[in-house]
């Protein structure tokens, strides 16, 4: 235990001394922070798929209790159904996610996809009208990890983009829509960006005042978001791989050369943040044991980009060795909740301007103690 808070406190020890040494360099220049404006706010707290940790994903009622539990955002991901429905699912296909495969009215639905060069076997939401999904209902996606959120399922709805914003309209709490496969969405004649500017248009969200960002794995669709509206837009940057459009159009590029500085310099033609693996700000090794901070943050800011985060859960199967408590022979372990507010404290520690959080109480308690320090 005494070797584990020494780690600890050796990683923010570095965080700390990274942000003052950057403070100097800003004084000793004379120029304004990049992104002061934004980064004088409180860090957001973004309620991942919903409060995903308490009740099945992306669903009002997750939606709803991210919203009790003070997150800032609710984050609805986008597909797209056969009569050009967005709704809120984290993937097109469902079995997941759904009890469709109790439907033995859909049982010849199931099918055989390539999904981002990937074969993907279910059933997917461009398949099913709108009325069909709503015939459906919500299933824990990793009920082996969270065995207590089964207990709602068979009870929600799969919503609709237009029904998450009336939620967070009614609440006064921000959107951070994804959407998902833009790419594949394209090839099937069922594009998502038009009819999300539309329906974020008709609901008054038109300039970066408003309380919205848009996120995307991939490039070209943030590129052609940047000529439909004035929205804040998000580059999602994973820790391996490379955006599924850049392999379409043989892009050599990965996401580690999009965040190099000539990296992140681009992504700021045309994005307002950076929506980054949080492996890349405080990396792990082989062992899932941290290793000293990097300086994304930093560089990022310096871009004039924001820093957001992805995703924050408290149970141990998701933390990193330095923050995982309790057996490791019980058999749940990896059920069990670590120390993840000590987790929060150090990114926070980073500068990060947002976090994605699966636990958004646990997300906002922590903003709170770090806040007041």
């Amino acid at each position: 235990m005494k070797a584990h808070h020494r780690r600890v406190s050796l990683l923010i020890g570095v965080v700390v001394s990274s942000l003052l040494a950057a403070s100097v360099a800003v004084g000793d220049s004379g120029r304004a922070p990049a992104a002061r404006k934004e980064r004088a706010k409180d860090p957001i707290v973004i309620g991942h798929r919903g409060a995903s940790g308490y009740r099945p994903e992306h669903t009002l009622e997750a939606y709803e209790l991210a919203i009790q539990m003070g997150a800032d955002f609710i984050e609805p991901d986008l597909v797209s159904t056969k009569d050009g429905e967005l709704v809120a699912r984290h993937e097109n296909e469902i079995s997941g996610t759904t009890d469709v495969e109790d439907h033995p009215e859909f049982a010849d639905r199931m099918t055989t996809k390539v999904i981002d060069g990937v074969e993907v076997t279910g059933w997917f939401t461009e398949d099913f009208t709108l009325e069909e999904l709503k015939s459906l209902r919500a299933e824990e996606r990793i009920p082996e990890i969270r065995p207590n959120n089964t207990a709602f399922n068979g009870l929600y709805e799969i919503p609709t983009l237009q029904e998450v914003i009336a939620l967070a309209q009614r609440e006064g709490v921000g959107i951070y829509p994804e959407t998902k496969h833009p790419t594949y969405f394209d090839s099937i004649e069922l594009s998502l960006e038009e009819p999300l500017v539309e329906t974020l248009r008709a609901n008054k969200y038109r300039n970066k005042r408003n309380p919205v960002f848009i996120q995307s794995f991939e490039v070209a669709n943030l590129k052609e978001l940047d000529e439909m509206t004035r929205l804040p837009l998000v580059q999602l940057i994973n820790d391996t791989g490379k955006p599924y459009d850049f392999v379409v159009d043989g892009d050599p590029r990965t996401y580690a050369d999009m965040i190099t500085n000539k990296g992140l310099r681009e992504i700021a033609t045309y994005a307002d943040g950076i929506g980054v693996n949080k492996n890349l700000i405080v990396p792990r090794n082989e062992d899932n044991e941290l290793r000293a901070p990097t300086n994304l943050v930093k560089r990022a800011h310096r871009a004039k980009l924001l820093v957001h985060a992805w995703t924050f859960r408290n149970e141990n199967t998701f933390l990193p060795e330095d923050f995982r408590e309790g057996d490791p022979s019980s058999p749940l372990y990896l059920q069990a909740y670590g120390d993840a507010p000590a987790e929060y404290a150090l990114f926070l520690g980073t500068g990060l301007d947002g976090v994605f959080s699966d636990n958004p109480d646990t997300a906002v308690a922590s903003r709170f103690k770090f806040l007041e320090k």
